[in-house]
């Protein structure tokens, strides 16, 4: 048995989940609304206050599906509830962040600035110069926009310069030394 999916999701106060036929999942919240399309073969029944989500047989797939699709309806509960983000910072001399409306300036060394538009449902906020932290309440998305960030400049390992997440340790290497 799949020990996540077997594992019954506990709707908190003040979010209600609809489950539609095609195993269309809505859950409403005070942060918002989202909604997923899971795999049709699991069965999602709403039971005093929890969700049971159960698998019709043991195939391989199935069991793949299992833990998958109790994970992501847990993700959209903890999203409409308390949200995600994720925390990026920008290391380099000269190397800045700044943010007008919807668009994040990104001045990463490059001869031009690096724009960037944030995407429906999610923000940035900027603390200073050089920490961003993306927020939203679609797990997948704040994930995706956080990586697309740190994707205009990655980390390197000589000096560290470059956008990477606060809890990311960048592994130092030493540098050529000259002859003697």
């Amino acid at each position: 048995m799949s020990r996540i999916g077997r594992m019954p999701i506990a709707i908190p106060a003040g979010v209600t989940v609809t489950i539609a036929d095609n195993n269309k999942v809505t859950v409403k919240g005070p942060k918002g609304t989202l909604e997923r399309e899971l795999p049709i073969e699991m069965d999602i029944k709403e039971e005093d206050g929890h969700i049971v989500v159960t698998r019709p047989n043991d195939l391989k797939k199935m069991k793949s599906l299992h833990g998958l699709t109790r994970t992501l309806i847990n993700n959209m509960v903890v999203g409409v509830t308390n949200g995600y983000e994720k925390v990026l910072e920008v290391n380099g001399v000269g190397y800045r962040a700044s943010k007008q409306g919807k668009k994040l300036t990104l001045n990463l060394g490059y001869s031009h600035p690096v724009e960037m538009e944030d995407p429906e449902g999610v923000e940035t906020v900027l603390e200073g110069q050089n920490k961003i932290t993306v927020k939203g309440i679609d797990k997948e998305k704040v994930g995706q926009y956080a990586a697309e960030i740190r994707d205009k400049r990655r980390p390197e390992p000589y000096k560290g310069k470059g956008i990477k997440y606060a809890d990311e340790t960048i592994r130092r290497k030493v540098g050529k030394t000259g002859k003697k």
